[in-house]
């Protein structure tokens, strides 16, 4: 028997709960984005109204305004959401305990067994819609289908306030035809990557050859085209389940311009204490610390580091961040007019900073190499082979063989004198 999968879907959820605490809201256009002057300056979320106008989720605050003249902007309180989120989720919790978020708006919902008490998927779905609508004075989208990607795409379909069912009946007909940048996981660059082959639409991605799907994009081709055949069947997550932590990161958007290496400095320093202190309170350390920054004008760059062993202090994760930061004095880069041009391109900007536990490789040369060449790392190819400090290191003496040491080839895939070869160097003595 299929499983019966609802996805939820609040519609405009930080402007419709922006509007239950400010009514006039209702009857014009208006986003959720913050302070232009306090550099806010990104569309989190919009109403019908400004949506019709074309503004759209994630376009600076002065391009919203440009296409929507006299739009509303409102600064986002988190708290509240976060409030409503809980109080649908406790709505969602009365018809099964298989609650998987999505986001702070989001759900999908496992119900299989929950059919004989409360019907249908379907008549679950609007039972949920109605209750949403009357207790919290909000509306939601649903999705209806026998696995998590088509109920997404079902949430999708009808907005607002809808109940969409995808089934193994009519999914050809509802999903197929649908953009292939519809499924979730196709970003922009894979949408690209699949419409230079012809794939635009999610039914071209399902009819595909698997074998070109996976030359063409990885295991992440041949997931889509599972995804769009309708042959997942990853689980719905039980009620306070989560996965491991991989990361812990902190975002900040700075009130002004940072016009010198101090401001930048300081804006960091505060990231990395609470990256730190949020660490030490899971009982975590990372290995790579990351930081993203975000432009006034959206365009987005990321640096990172890999740290020779974990860390959870902030000191620590302040100098990991600060080093690859554009502008910092590193790498050579230190006349002031240099340095003042990188830090003005990075001005009015949203930094990220994320330190992950992912491990990094061994260190030791020993232990690279699998403890077959102790004294020495060898590398294949063009480059140098690095020494170890306590290992001796080979005389160089141009136009003469060294008095103690000679190089001797050692056979690679090809065989000696095919292909590029191996150098080890073999002490003879002093």
């Amino acid at each position: 028997m299929d499983r019966v999968i609802l996805h939820i879907d609040m519609n405009n959820f930080y402007a419709s709960v922006e509007t239950l605490y400010d009514p006039s809201l209702r009857d014009v256009p208006m986003a959720v984005g913050g302070d232009r002057e306090r550099r806010h300056g990104i569309v989190l979320a919009k109403n019908m109204l400004a949506k019709a106008k074309g503004v759209k989720t994630a376009e600076a605050l002065w391009e919203a305004e440009r296409k929507c003249p006299g739009i509303r902007f409102v600064p986002p309180h988190f708290d509240r959401y976060a409030k409503y989120s809980r109080l649908a989720k406790s709505i969602y919790a009365q018809y099964t305990d298989m609650v998987e978020s999505f986001g702070l708006d989001e759900c999908w919902l496992d119900v299989t067994g929950s059919t004989r008490l409360f019907g249908s998927g379907r008549e679950i779905a609007e039972e949920i819609r109605l209750r949403i609508r009357e207790e919290l004075g909000l509306t939601v989208s649903v999705g209806v289908s026998f696995n998590k990607i088509f109920a997404k795409l079902g949430s999708d379909y009808r907005k607002p306030d809808a109940v969409t069912e995808i089934t193994r009946e009519n999914f050809r007909e509802i999903v197929w035809p649908l953009d292939a940048g519809a499924l979730l996981f196709v970003g922009k660059s894979t949408q690209a990557a699949l419409r230079k082959y012809g794939m635009r639409t999610i039914g071209d991605v399902a009819q595909a050859d698997r074998r070109l799907l996976r030359r063409l994009l990885g295991k992440n081709g041949e997931q889509l085209s599972i995804y769009a055949n309708g042959e997942d069947m990853a689980p719905v997550a039980h009620i306070g389940e989560a996965e491991e932590l991989k990361s812990v990161s902190n975002s900040t958007t700075a009130i002004h311009d940072l016009r010198d290496d101090g401001e930048i400095r300081a804006e960091l320093y505060m990231l990395s204490e609470s990256v730190a202190h949020r660490l030490r309170e899971k009982g975590l350390s990372g290995y790579n610390v990351q930081l993203s920054v975000r432009k006034y004008n959206l365009e987005t760059y990321q640096r990172q580091k890999m740290l020779d062993v974990a860390v959870a202090d902030s000191e620590s994760i302040f100098r990991a961040a600060y080093g690859p930061f554009p502008g910092a004095p590193h790498g050579g880069v230190d006349p002031q007019h240099r340095r003042a041009r990188l830090v003005a391109r990075a001005a009015r900007h949203d930094a990220v900073l994320a330190v992950r536990r992912r491990r990094p490789r061994p260190a030791d040369a020993e232990a690279r190499n699998g403890g077959r060449f102790p004294a020495l790392q060898v590398r294949r190819g063009r480059g140098r082979a690095r020494h170890p400090a306590h290992a001796q290191r080979p005389v160089r003496n141009r136009g003469r063989a060294a008095p103690h040491a000679h190089r001797e080839p050692v056979q690679g895939r090809g065989g000696v004198g095919r292909g590029r070869r191996w150098t080890r160097w073999k002490s003879c003595g002093s």
